[in-house]
This record gives structure tokens, C-alpha cells and sequence, in this order.
């Protein structure tokens, strides 16, 4: 069975070029990158690396590549990620791993945001398939809470809780998650500036207008696909 992930990895690779700093995400695909760019030695050894995952740091060290933290870094080359989903014009939600703040931070730092996976990712229109997480700070929960449920009342906000041990999930940054469960979306650019107003938001999972493009592979090979704006 063909690895779509892997192949979008290896076209992912061909955009790297020596002496670049390299933001990474989380997930699949970004660890096939990995693996193939520590299998590329002389072109790894040239590289700085930053990471918005946990995960993904300890494979850079693992590999041992240079890991610099985010901090002392002013700008990337590229910061290559992976998303649930994203549309035409490369709107993205990331959802499942709750570090979006991280994966924010690193896309703005970044010359160039380049999401890679398969081409299940790939929607004309984001949809409710998977919620909007909110990072929000523990004292403004019930805050947070009852302001989703004024404004959006169709929506189900639900505590983000842990599967592991009793009680909330906590980001990395000492934050609460809420998971926000829309059974249709209002358009993108109210809902992206409407969440962030509200007093308490860290910040969400929706990456709005933020990618430059993206890689995808599937039965049809692979794309790159880049915004399409109205």
C-alpha cells in the first residue's frame, strides 16, 4: 500500500536547501521528513531546526541535528506542518495535538508555511468534521465558556479532558483546551478575529490565510496547491 504521507515528505525535501533554518510541526508526515532529511548528512549537517512538538524536538535530538528553541530565533526559512484539514484557500484547522499557539508562533516566523500530507486533507470548504480548539487561560474558563455559548449558541464547547490521568488536559503552556464543536461554520474571518476577542483566548486552531502553499499526495501523485482567494 502506498504511503501518501511518505510521499509527500520527499517533495516536501526537494524545497530544503542547504545553510536553512526549518521550522517542524507534529504528526506522520513530519516525521517521514525527518528521517529522510537525517538520511541526507551532508545536507542535514548545514541545517537548524525548530520545533513547535514536543515529539518532534526529541527526533531532532535523536537524530542528532541541531535543535535551537524558538526564542533566539528571528525568522525561518520554511516551516513545513501538518493540519485535519484545509480548503482552497489554505485556511487549515489544527486540532488534534493542542499546541497551536507553538505552530502559530513558528508559521509567522516563517519566509515560507508549507503544509504537507495526504490529499485526504485537502477540502474545497472547511467543515464541522473536527472542532475548534481554544487555548484559554485557566482563570477565564468559565468566562470563555459562557461567552462561546452567548454568541454561538448552536456550538458545544467541551473541556478538552485527559485520557491519561484524572482532570483537563493543560497545554504547554499551562493552559486550558476547549474543544468548540460548531454545527456550521460562520465565515472565516469573523469567526477568526470573533474567538480572539474574547477576553481570556490565548489563541485557536483555525490557521487563517496563513499557508503558502501546500503538498499533498494521493491516487492522482502529488500536488502543490496554492491559495486561492475569492
Amino acid at each position: 500500500m502506498t504511503d501518501y504521507k511518505k510521499q509527500a515528505a520527499k517533495a516536501a525535501l526537494e524545497l530544503i536547501k542547504p545553510g536553512q533554518v526549518i521550522g517542524l510541526g507534529a504528526g506522520t508526515t513530519i516525521a517521514h521528513l525527518l528521517a529522510l532529511l537525517a538520511a541526507e548528512k551532508e545536507l542535514a549537517a548545514t541545517l537548524t531546526f525548530v520545533s513547535s512538538s514536543f515529539k518532534t524536538a526529541n527526533l531532532i535530538k535523536e537524530y542528532g541535528l541541531m535543535l535551537q528553541s524558538v526564542a533566539v530565533i528571528n525568522n525561518l526559512d520554511i516551516y513545513f506542518d501538518g493540519c485535519d484539514q484545509f480548503d482552497i484557500e489554505l485556511n487549515a484547522l489544527k486540532s488534534g495535538g493542542g499546541i497551536h499557539t507553538s505552530e502559530k508562533i513558528l508559521a509567522i516566523l516563517a519566509k515560507e508555511f508549507i503544509l504537507i500530507g495526504d490529499s485526504g486533507k485537502f477540502v474545497i470548504a472547511l467543515d464541522t468534521s473536527y472542532p475548534l480548539v481554544i487555548e484559554v487561560l485557566p482563570g477565564a474558563l468559565q468566562l470563555v465558556l459562557q461567552r462561546i455559548g452567548q454568541d454561538f449558541p448552536d456550538a458545544k464547547p467541551n473541556i478538552r479532558m485527559s485520557q491519561q490521568k484524572d482532570g483537563a488536559v493543560i497545554s504547554d503552556n499551562g493552559n486550558m483546551l476547549v474543544d468548540v464543536y460548531f454545527n456550521k461554520l460562520i465565515a472565516l474571518d469573523k469567526l477568526n478575529i470573533h474567538i480572539k476577542m474574547i477576553p481570556g483566548v490565548v489563541e485557536h486552531s483555525l490557521f487563517y490565510r496563513m499557508a503558502t502553499k501546500a503538498i499533498i499526495a494521493g491516487e492522482d501523485g502529488i500536488r502543490t496547491i496554492f491559495p486561492q482567494y475569492a
